[in-house]
């Protein structure tokens, strides 16, 4: 037998990486008065608002952040800009207009 065939099994396998493991996101799912407050006051003076950011500034659940900017626009603090199924864009309400 030719004996470069054999060699070929005699190689070290591939170790796979495992892989970069992300943390799980613990968003709170309630409202707390305290968030509320901070919420209320902080969102004011964003010049763009959408769902991502109030999750990645307040950690709050995307259900959530979606339920605050809806009663934020009803009362009147911001203002809708764009209007989709998939995504909603708000901005500050600007009283001078």
């Amino acid at each position: 037998m030719a004996p470069a065939a054999s060699t070929g099994g005699k190689k070290q396998k591939k170790k796979w990486s495992k892989g970069k493991v992300k943390d799980k996101a613990q968003h709170s799912v309630v409202l707390e008065k305290a968030t509320s407050e901070k919420l209320n006051k902080d969102v004011q003076s964003y010049r763009l608002i959408t769902v991502a950011t109030l999750v990645d500034r307040h950690k709050i659940n995307g259900s959530l952040a979606r339920r605050v900017l809806v009663d934020l626009e009803e009362r009147g603090q911001i203002k809708k800009i764009v209007g989709h199924s998939k995504m909603n864009i708000y901005t500050r309400a600007v009283a001078a207009e």
